[in-house]
C-alpha cells in the first residue's frame, strides 16, 4: 500500500505491510504481534502530522483506527485547580483512532470546555499527547489526565498520569524517544455551571479575541468559539479539504522557536514575541516538612513567531523552487503543501530552503514539527 495515500501531505513510498485493527483487543493483538517479530514497525494514526520518504517503510505500518468516546464521570464536587468558579468537570476515555476534531465537536456538542480552541486540528486522538497539540492559546496538556501505553520495553499496558509525560511546546516524553504505543487518552474538561449557556474557557490568544470581538480572558458561548476557529483555519489552509490542494500539507512545518532573551533583544523590534517563564528548579524537600516558594534558574525565554521570520527572510506565500511541485501555502507561510505530484524529496528540499533562509537573515534554525520517516533536516 502507497503511504501517499494515508497521509495529509500525500508523500510516501510504499510499505512492506499494514494492518488496521479496529478494536482495542485487535489492536494491542497486532501491535504486540508485530513487535514479537522484531521487523521494524511504525504505528499510523490520521497520518496528519509526518513525511515519509519516497523510499517508503520496509517494515510493519499499524494504521489506529479504533474509535470511541466514553464518559467516566460527571461530578459536581471534583473540581480541578483550573476549574472556574462555578464549574464542575466530566471526564473521558477516548480511544487512541478516533479522529480528534471529532472528539472536540463530541465536547460542544455537549457543552464541556476545554479543548474548544482545538477545533480543526487534522489526525487521531493517540496522536494528540505525543505532540501536546496546541493553538490559539490551549495545549492538550491543560485538559489531558492519563493515557493508556503500551510500553515496547516491557510489553505491559500502563495507565501513565499526564504530569509524567515531560509535556511542553509540541513535545513530549513520547516524542523525544519513549517507544510504544498510544491505546486511549483521558481527559477532563469543564461542564459548566448550573443554567445558562455553555461557556468556552477563558480565551488566551489575541487574534481569537480580535476575531470575536472581545477582550483576552473573556468567555463566549462554545459553539461560536469553535465556529470562529474552524472559520480562521479555514482562511489559513488548515482544514483538510480533497477539493484544495492548499490544504495538501503536514499542519504547520516548522515550530515558533524559542530563543534566550537576551538573543531575542537583537531581532528586529518589530519580530513578535512572547516571553515564556524560565524553569523552576528541582528541590529536594525532607518528609514532614514544607517546601518553599519555587525558585527560578537562568533566564527568561522568549517564543518567536516561525511566520514573520519566514516571511521577513524573503519568503512570500505560494512560493516553489523552481520546477518544484511542493510550495509554501498560498495563505499560510508555516504550511508546505503539495501542489500535485509533490515528492518527499520536494518537501524536504523545500524546507531546507526556508531553514537556510531565515538562518542566514536572523541566525535562528526552524525546526520540523512533523515527524519525519526515513528523512533529515
Amino acid at each position: 500500500m502507497k503511504l501517499a495515500d494515508l497521509t495529509t501531505l500525500h508523500v510516501g513510498g510504499d510499505a512492506a505491510d499494514v494492518l488496521e485493527p479496529r478494536t482495542p483487543d485487535e489492536l494491542l493483538i497486532a501491535v504486540r504481534h508485530t513487535w514479537a517479530t522484531g521487523d521494524d514497525w511504525l504505528v499510523l494514526g490520521g497520518g496528519s502530522n509526518v513525511v515519509i520518504s519516497d523510499d517508503g517503510f520496509d517494515g510493519t505500518v499499524l494504521r489506529v483506527l479504533t474509535r470511541g468516546i466514553e464518559s467516566l464521570s460527571h461530578d459536581t464536587a471534583a473540581v480541578r485547580p483550573s476549574a472556574y468558579l462555578g464549574d464542575r468537570t466530566v471526564r473521558l476515555r477516548v480511544q487512541a483512532g478516533e479522529p480528534w476534531d471529532a472528539v472536540v465537536q463530541h465536547a460542544v456538542e455537549n457543552g464541556w470546555a476545554g479543548i474548544e480552541a482545538l477545533s480543526g486540528i487534522p489526525g487521531s486522538s493517540g496522536a494528540a499527547p505525543i505532540q501536546n497539540i496546541g493553538a490559539y492559546g490551549q495545549e492538550l496538556g491543560s485538559s489531558l489526565v492519563a493515557i493508556e501505553f503500551l510500553d515496547y520495553l516491557s510489553g505491559e499496558l500502563l495507565r501513565i498520569p499526564a504530569p509524567e509525560l515531560g509535556l511542553g511546546y509540541r513535545t513530549s516524553l513520547l516524542k523525544q524517544g519513549r517507544q510504544g504505543l498510544v491505546v486511549s487518552i483521558e481527559l477532563e474538561l469543564l461542564a459548566g455551571g448550573e443554567g445558562g449557556p455553555a461557556l468556552s474557557a477563558p480565551i488566551a490568544y489575541e487574534q481569537l479575541a480580535t476575531t470575536l470581538g472581545v477582550r483576552i480572558g473573556d468567555r463566549v458561548p462554545l459553539d461560536e468559539l469553535r465556529s470562529t476557529v474552524l472559520a480562521l483555519r479555514a482562511s489559513k489552509g488548515m482544514l483538510l479539504d480533497p477539493n484544495d490542494r492548499d490544504s495538501y500539507s503536514a499542519g504547520s512545518f516548522f515550530t515558533n522557536p524559542i530563543v534566550s532573551e537576551n538573543f531575542a533583544r537583537r531581532l528586529p523590534a518589530a519580530a513578535p514575541r512572547w516571553p515564556t517563564s524560565p524553569e523552576e528548579r528541582d528541590v529536594a524537600v525532607p518528609l514532614g516538612e514544607t517546601a518553599a516558594a519555587p525558585t527560578t534558574s537562568g533566564e527568561y525565554h522568549v517564543k518567536l513567531s516561525a511566520a514573520w521570520l519566514i516571511e521577513r527572510a524573503g519568503i512570500s506565500r505560494g512560493f516553489a523552487l523552481p520546477g518544484s511541485r511542493a510550495a509554501v501555502s498560498s495563505r499560510h507561510t508555516l504550511a508546505l503543501v503539495n501542489t500535485g505530484g509533490a515528492t518527499a524529496d520536494e518537501v524536504v528540499q523545500l524546507a531546507r530552503f526556508v531553514q537556510t533562509r531565515v538562518f542566514a537573515e536572523f541566525g535562528v534554525r526552524l525546526q520540523p514539527e512533523p515527524i519525519l520517516i526515513g528523512l533529515s533536516l
